[in-house]
């Protein structure tokens, strides 16, 4: 019997209460309360830790920068509740696909009827031509380490515009491209996306499955802006000849830092950075109804998770952050809910560097194989790769760590994806002997003979990545005394610029999806050009460029679903055996909130963990 082989993924939606949001019908009405007790229907107040970097659509790449630009803008289409390979309209009416004839049979030709009589929250309202806007302003102003990347890759076939301009002119400086070529780059941008009649139109530079995934809501990168008044505010005017002077600027220059306008279900009405607080006001002419909710409150500033556990408690707070490690101080809580254990599509990993800056670098000792430090090259040796990975105690870390909301890892690709599988005895698993075995087998015998000090870094406060550096610490010590592993905590403002300059000889790093598709995984943790494989070094990149770019490359143009399987189950087993990354764990989520909380519904992908639109406020 032939198996079913598209994209899928099997999703434990959970739901509270009633009022559960369906695209296209209005909320049902919350009645009004008597207020007690500092309950208010209208308010909804979230008390979490670490503020929004930026709103800026195409340069916000963290959850808490996504969050409120979620709440805030809407996109072309949306998943289908309960689903992540499924779509249905949201600000397109209707979803392109090669059967209603809004894709083409080549896959490279995708036509979007827009809707009609949408508002922005200035009260202009939506045309195609914002839409096209939007996607061309974002493309051309593509900020270095943003997510712009997911709409030039498909649409010019490059990694970023720089790279586009500079295959284009046929040099590795994009500050050599002359001002002509700078031009046919925008122009080529302009010729990608176009507006005929009410649709716009994408012209893809190859065919790309997951395409509608990167329109779908939960893609800040292609919300849709309001063209006017962008321009009004000093922003892309929408010319070709002038695209360079809003390219790449610095955070706090653009427009879009520190405001929002667009046509999502709340406005922003203050983001106050000393507090890192977010006032949203519900949109009083949303196109699908007016939220129950009036006024939400995002106070990111409660870095103390007791202090956030008495909010909860007193009712200070509807909801609020709970790291997995404090998890059962929330469990029993009268009048509170506690969801614990939802799969996210996400994982966490320990980026090995083998390339070192070893210059100056306390965290190499020496610098040398001589048993007091490790030389920059230290894990361009796959024994010890594979050694560090035999190494780690997983079962452990997720039981008494994570307690239990993870699950081990069988590569890069998490479990719901095409390429995942789990296969019996093909995963690291913790094995002492198959470490030393390794061990004894790296650099001719010397790592056995001579020892190594090495030091891995943690990000205060993140205590579970602390743990997860003793566990390996602990494993790797036991196995040979000459063996010294020491574990340090470091600020995230003072590891940032160590970790950019390549002086970190592990990173620990988590990656959640930004879209539903394996490309999104084995594209970053894999290919040569990806964002986490950086981190490996010039080495580690001619690996990716020799082993994986031709199987990723292969996987993302492929349209036949069967053979898109059978690519990726090789990039997954590749990336066991070649293991540029320690794969710590698959990560789950969980959520706390009031009980008069109703309407909640956890989404696998999207980094807000709450839609305040689905939501409403009601004591029975």
């Amino acid at each position: 019997m032939k198996s079913k082989v598209w994209l899928w993924i099997v999703i434990a939606v959970v739901v509270i209460g009633a009022g559960v949001l369906v695209l296209n019908k209005k909320p049902a009405e919350v009645a009004k309360t008597t207020e007690v007790a500092g309950f208010n229907p209208d308010i909804f107040v979230y008390a979490g830790s670490g503020d929004a970097e930026t709103l800026e659509p195409s340069r916000a790449y963290d959850t808490a920068s996504s969050e409120i630009i979620y709440q805030c803008y809407d996109n072309l289409v949306a998943y289908k509740p309960g689903s992540l390979s499924e779509f249905i309209p949201m600000l397109a009416t209707e979803v392109p696909s090669v059967e209603n004839g809004l894709i083409s049979k080549d896959g490279r030709t995708y036509t979007i009827p827009i809707r009609k009589g949408v508002k922005f929250h200035n009260g202009a309202e939506l045309t195609p031509e914002d839409v096209e806007y939007s996607f061309e302003r974002n493309m051309l102003a593509d900020p270095v380490g943003g997510p712009v990347w997911m709409l030039i890759e498909p649409l010019l076939g490059a990694s970023t515009i720089e790279d586009y301009a500079c295959e284009l002119a046929g040099v590795d400086d994009f500050s050599k491209v002359n001002a002509a070529n700078l031009l046919k780059t925008a122009q080529a941008v302009m010729k990608a996306v176009e507006v005929k009649g009410d649709n716009v139109v994408f012209h893809l530079a190859q065919p790309y499955p997951p395409f509608l995934s990167i329109l779908a809501r939960n893609s800040s990168w292609t919300v849709i802006l309001n063209k006017q008044w962008m321009i009004e505010q000093g922003d892309w005017d929408g010319k070709a000849e002038t695209w360079t002077q809003w390219h790449n600027l610095d955070t706090e220059k653009q427009t879009l830092f520190e405001q929002a306008m667009g046509t999502g279900p709340y406005k922003l009405v203050e983001w106050d950075r000393s507090n890192s607080k977010h006032t949203l006001e519900a949109f009083a002419d949303y196109w699908q109804g007016p939220a129950a909710i009036k006024t939400v409150i995002i106070n990111n500033s409660v870095t103390e998770f007791n202090t956030r556990k008495l909010m909860l408690q007193k009712g200070e707070a509807d909801a609020i952050y709970v790291p997995v490690e404090n998890s059962p101080q929330i469990e029993g809580m009268s009048g509170v809910n506690l969801l614990r254990g939802l799969p996210r599509l996400s994982n966490v990993c320990a980026i090995f560097n083998q390339n070192i800056n070893a210059t100056d670098n306390e965290f190499v000792g020496s610098g040398k194989l001589d048993g007091n430090g490790i030389p920059a090259d230290f894990f361009s040796d796959l024994n010890i790769r594979k050694a560090f990975s035999y190494a780690f105690d997983y079962e452990a870390f997720i039981k008494e760590v994570v307690l239990g909301e993870a699950s081990v890892p069988y590569g890069v690709i998490p479990a719901g994806l095409n390429g995942f599988f789990d296969e019996k005895g093909f995963r690291y698993s913790y094995d002492p002997e198959k470490a030393e075995e390794y061990f004894k087998k790296a650099f001719n015998g010397e790592v056995w003979e001579k020892g190594f000090k090495v030091s891995l870094i943690w990000n205060i406060p993140n205590t579970t990545r602390k743990t997860a550096c003793e566990i390996l610490a602990a494993g790797i010590e036991a196995i040979n005394p000459k063996f010294k592993v020491e574990v340090q905590g470091m600020e995230w403002a003072t590891m940032l610029p160590r970790r950019r300059e390549g002086r970190l000889p592990m990173v620990f790093i988590g990656w959640l999806a930004d879209y539903a598709d394996p490309h999104n995984f084995v594209y970053p943790y894999l290919h040569s050009k990806g964002d986490l494989i950086t981190f490996t070094g010039e080495n580690g990149r001619a690996l990716a460029a020799k082993e994986f770019d031709p199987l990723v490359n292969a996987g993302i143009n492929e349209l036949n679903p069967e053979k898109r399987v059978e690519i990726y189950t090789k990039l997954q087993k590749k990336s066991l055996e070649l293991a540029p990354h320690l794969m710590l764990y698959d990560s789950c989520d969980r959520v706390a909130m009031k009980d008069y909380v109703k309407g909640y519904v956890f989404d696998p992908i999207c980094p807000a963990q709450y839609d305040f639109y689905a939501l409403s406020k009601t004591k029975e």
